[in-house]
């Protein structure tokens, strides 16, 4: 079998740079482990499941070695948008993308899985495989030496009877997880907390940043939000005041816009299945579903250009494990090519970045509204 050309693979229109690759040494540690595993035990492609995979390092080797019907599940959409490119652009198919649920993992017996940043996003997927995959599923899981600790192997034998850590290669490391123990009936997420201080009750599934708390960075928008909700107000033109939480996690400042503002058409997007699933919960809890359209999307890609009065923006500045301000550009981006003249991105960032130059390029006149030891919080205006 020839090897795998790993190397064309790209993470577009994921952030490219020269210090992020579309793969590392766990996927082909996962990779080798997987097809030793599937021909042990007979398995073909339709019992496979492929869990996290950044740009199809994983899912495509698996196909090119002659495993048809591999099934995936990829959190951030851009990911799913890369898989789809690179396997274009090496003529494969036979796999299918599913979200984490029942079709992802029924009659499942081998998993495969980049191990995640966040253990409550382990449990998760370690619930998931247990309650839905086959008896004798097994798990190998895989991730960097320096990310991995103990604490993700105790979630693990929450879930599995066994669990073998395997020795470290390559600064990478495998962990094998079988025998799925029995879980409860009802899943553990999505998990939910009510936040009286802000009027809200936020939802979170594993993978959601900041799980259903109110992060720090988001605190200080909703106080400017609540002081300065006259101004906010003051962008509707008469014709319908419609805005974006861009990026929105769990929903926090989409939710407390539409609260504030019964009138406004809230749009909530973001690149993370997790975070859209989340947020639509958020909704649901805050009697706002019927207002506020929850999209799985990239930067905003499905909004027309100058159709907003208001972005509401709290950017990233991790991509994975890199700190990267590049994810934070493009929405800033994302928010001066969807705002109309005169609209407004309201947007709050570690004051340690440089986002109020790239706002200012990139959208206009930004003015600081607020200024904490951690946290600035600005207006910047379409020109």
């Amino acid at each position: 079998m020839p090897e795998f050309p790993f190397a064309r693979l790209r993470r577009f229109p994921d952030v490219e740079a020269p210090n992020l690759q579309a793969w590392d040494a766990t996927d082909e540690l996962l990779v080798a482990a997987a097809l030793a595993d599937a021909a042990h035990r007979g398995i073909d492609g339709s019992a496979v499941a492929v869990i996290g995979d950044g740009y199809g390092a994983l899912t495509l080797p698996l196909v090119a070695a002659g495993l048809d019907g591999v099934r995936v599940h990829q959190d951030p959409v851009t990911g799913r948008r890369a898989l789809t490119r690179n396997a274009d652009a090496l003529g494969l198919s036979g796999y299918a993308p599913h979200e984490l649920d029942a079709e992802l993992l029924n009659g499942a017996r081998l998993v495969l899985l980049q191990l995640p940043k966040g253990l409550a996003e382990l449990e998760e997927i370690a619930d998931a495989v247990a309650r839905w995959a086959a008896p004798d599923a097994v798990l190998l899981a895989g991730g960097r030496v320096k990310h991995m600790t103990l604490a993700q192997n105790e979630v693990l034998a929450r879930f599995f009877a066994r669990v073998q850590p395997q020795q470290g290669e390559r600064k990478s490391r495998l962990i094998v997880a079988s025998e799925p123990r029995p879980v409860p009936q009802d899943a553990p997420f999505p998990m939910s907390t009510t936040h009286p201080e802000f009027g809200l009750t936020l939802c979170a599934h594993g993978g959601a940043f900041a799980a259903d708390r109110v992060d720090i960075g988001t605190r200080v928008l909703l106080d400017v939000m609540r002081d300065r909700t006259a101004e906010l107000v003051a962008l509707d033109r008469g014709d319908g005041f419609t805005a974006v939480d861009l990026g929105c996690g769990t929903g926090a400042l989409a939710a407390s816009l539409a609260l504030a503002i019964p009138g406004a058409r809230v749009v909530a997007t973001d690149r993370s299945a997790a975070a859209v699933g989340s947020a639509r919960a958020t909704m649901a809890a805050n009697g706002v579903a019927d207002r506020v359209t929850v999209t799985l999307d990239d930067a905003g890609s499905g909004i027309p250009d100058g159709s907003v009065d208001l972005v509401l923006l709290n950017p990233p500045f991790h991509l994975g494990a890199s700190v990267h301000e590049g994810a934070g550009h493009r929405l800033i981006d994302a928010a001066a090519r969807i705002l109309r003249p005169g609209g407004e991105v309201w947007t709050v960032f570690n004051s340690h970045l440089d986002h109020r130059r790239a706002l200012s390029a990139a959208v206009g006149e930004t003015v600081q509204l607020v200024r904490t030891p951690k946290f600035t919080v600005t207006r910047s205006v379409r020109r």
